[in-house]
């Protein structure tokens, strides 16, 4: 696995979508993880200048969503895609650096379940998730 190729093809991908308009970008990626990272601004607040939880739910979506894309062997004929997400915020945050790390709990042949740890730059714990993906023929 070459993980800089992989990196650079994910990031690639995310041209002209919402990943692209909130800054998210793959940084790492190994044996049943994936992680990304997410700048806070003003571009993911709710107006009260705070982190919006949907920015938030969005970051570990992606993650866990092109995890469990990565982990297909067969992605010639398959794709993930989310089936379920629960979220719970613990932290609040006003500016800095969101790092969010996917890692696999469950990989079947139709589901994959994986739990997503939000950290912010200092390391303190602002979400966690847990993402259930549904693996589909390609149409």
């Amino acid at each position: 696995m070459d993980k800089e190729k992989i990196l650079q093809r994910l990031n690639q991908l995310n041209k002209n979508t919402l990943m692209e308009t909130l800054d998210i970008k793959f940084i790492d990626i190994g044996e049943n993880f994936l992680t990304a990272k997410m700048p806070v601004n003003s571009k993911v607040h709710q107006p009260f200048g705070l982190l919006h939880g949907g920015a938030t739910a969005a970051l570990a979506e992606t993650v866990g969503s092109a995890a469990s894309q990565c982990s297909l062997i067969d992605v010639k004929t398959k794709i993930t895609v989310g089936l379920e997400l629960n979220i719970n915020h613990i932290k609040s945050k006003k500016k800095g650096i969101l790092y969010a790390k996917a890692t696999v709990i469950h990989k079947g042949k139709t589901t994959h379940l994986w739990e997503i740890k939000i950290i912010d730059e200092k390391n303190d714990l602002i979400s966690v998730c847990k993402l259930t993906n549904i693996v589909l023929d390609k149409q």
